[in-house]
């Protein structure tokens, strides 16, 4: 079996995405988390161009990795400095890791007009740089950087980069697409001319300009290139690296190829989402293998069809990638999603009963009435569970009021009351909150925190409006999302209703009430 080495570069490369800053702690926490991967390299930065990556080497010699090489990050000399005097150079010296990767130029183009020099003198600096790291007892990562445009251009002289590269002790020579424009049939030819080139290990480095850089990234591993470079998630500048979190199970699920070890392979759902917090980024729910959609069925033919065999509508099995199978229910769901979701949640349904006809009936109701529970699970257990009369409500509404006041100096006071009967007590609380909702809120769990301490737990984590009827202007319906969460898992519910605080409070009480449910399963 062919051993892939994947290298990872979200900390640097990943990190010069648009609207991406990563402290010096998140990058210490997902350099640990990746490595419980078992990824083989990771880029930690380049410590020559800023001041937060001198301190993240630092501190990572006091914290170590178990399975990853640490890996810093540099250019070749410049052509002003000898390279035992270049600053870059230093810096990744003063790094301590026992591997560099730098990049060099191959694209003429990038020779002449970026660094103003000649193509000899380019060569030099290769050799250079090259040959200092391996005096200093480094393994040498070198990437040859636009190295397939600048074989377009000039194949002669983009091979004769990577020949001075490996005849100065590269152990590792990187072709990268860095514009990300080279088509796979380019790319096929274009590894294939330089592995006849090149004795040492070779690498794809891809970027996702084309939406090329998964394709790319799988021809150049099956023309012979052993290291892939990547972010996780796709992160990177303009339009991503290619994505690690696609290229990993391709590889080793499809293509038969050994990257890492099968129960970290299952821990790949986890680090997607990990990274996607830390950089304060909605988790794609498309991304394939790791979205929360990549393994969710809505026809009901596909719900029908999955329950005799998964392979009917999956290309592998979620859990090789630590991610679900997901059933959804809409308008279009029929009684296979019902009943699907009804062992799910504990329920013993029949195919063919009134109560699974009144569910179903239930749903397409209020699914024409704006609700969706596609993002609202928990609200549609409840209905569920009140339909087939599992299930009571813990307290009751008597009333609420909520007041919006904007004062003379600008200031907005939002406040609400609430009376509420919990076990036959009634409760009148008063809470303020930065909005009406907030205010709402507050003043709901005022009076249930005393009952039921649990609802302490829960967090509200996402709140979404849309406007239903938008030819009905401010009098339109609207339907409110809201994703709560507490220490070990989180749920959506949904409301609506033309009144935006009505359609918020049914979906606050359906969050509270499915946690209590869930309390109430779990003794």
């Amino acid at each position: 079996m062919v051993k892939v080495k994947i290298y990872d570069t979200t900390l640097r490369d990943g990190a010069q995405a648009e609207g991406i800053s990563f402290s010096l702690e998140d990058k210490v926490r997902i350099a640990q988390k990746l490595d419980e991967l078992g990824f083989h390299y990771i880029e930690g930065g380049w410590p020559g161009s800023n001041p937060k990556d001198i301190k993240f080497f630092q501190r990572m010699k006091r914290i170590g990795l178990k399975n990853a090489q640490l890996t810093a990050f540099g250019s070749t000399r410049r052509a002003k400095y000898p390279v035992e005097k270049d600053p870059n150079i230093q810096a990744l010296l003063e790094s301590e890791t026992k591997v560099v990767c730098i990049f060099g130029k191959s694209w003429d183009l990038h020779v002449r007009v970026a660094l103003g020099i000649s193509l000899e003198e380019n060569l030099k600096i290769i050799e250079d740089s090259v040959s200092y790291l391996k005096k200093k007892k480094k393994e040498v990562i070198y990437d040859a950087e636009h190295f397939f445009d600048g074989y377009k251009d000039d194949p002669s002289y983009a091979l004769k980069t990577l020949r001075v590269a490996q005849e100065a002790g590269a152990d590792w020579i990187v072709l990268c697409d860095t514009n990300g424009g080279t088509l796979p049939q380019e790319l096929i030819e274009i590894t294939r001319r330089a592995k006849r080139e090149v004795k040492v290990p070779l690498g794809i480095h891809a970027h996702n300009d084309s939406g090329l850089a998964l394709a790319n990234t799988l021809a150049a591993v099956q023309e012979g290139a052993v290291q892939v470079q990547g972010t996780i998630n796709g992160l990177g500048e303009r339009c991503g690296n290619v994505n690690l979190c696609s290229v990993i199970p391709n590889l080793q699920i499809k293509m038969g190829m050994d990257c890492i070890e099968k129960k970290q392979l299952a821990k790949l759902t986890e680090v997607s989402r990990y990274v996607a917090e830390l950089a304060n980024l909605p988790h794609d729910e498309r991304q394939p293998f790791v979205g929360n959609s990549a393994f969710a069925h809505k026809g009901g033919i596909h719900v029908s069809a999955v329950k005799k065999d998964p392979r009917t509508y999956e290309h592998i099995l979620p859990e090789l990638v630590g991610n679900h199978r997901r059933i959804l229910v809409s308008e279009l769901a029929g009684r296979s999603n019902i009943l699907y979701k009804a062992k799910e949640y504990g329920l013993d349904l029949e195919k063919r009963t009134p109560q699974t006809e009144k569910v179903l009936e239930d749903l397409k109701r209020l699914e024409d009435e704006g609700y969706q529970f596609e993002g609202a699970e928990g609200s549609f257990e409840l209905l569920m569970k009140k339909a087939l009369g599992k299930y009571r409500s813990l307290f009751d509404l008597e009333g609420f009021r909520v007041t919006v006041e904007k004062r003379k100096d600008g200031t907005l006071n939002c406040e609400a009351t609430i009376k509420v009967k919990v076990a036959g007590i009634e409760e009148h609380t008063a809470a303020e909150g930065n909005g009406p909702v907030n205010a709402l809120d507050n003043a709901l769990r005022k009076a249930l925190e005393e009952f039921y301490p649990s609802l302490k737990e829960v967090r509200l984590t996402d709140y979404k409006v849309r406007v239903l009827d938008v030819k009905a202007g401010t009098a339109a319906p609207v339907r409110v999302l809201v994703e709560s969460g507490d220490p070990k898992e989180s749920w959506g519910t949904v409301g609506v209703s033309t009144n935006i605080i009505e359609a918020s409070w049914q979906a606050l009480v359906d969050s509270l009430e499915y946690k209590l449910l869930k309390k109430r399963k779990a003794r």
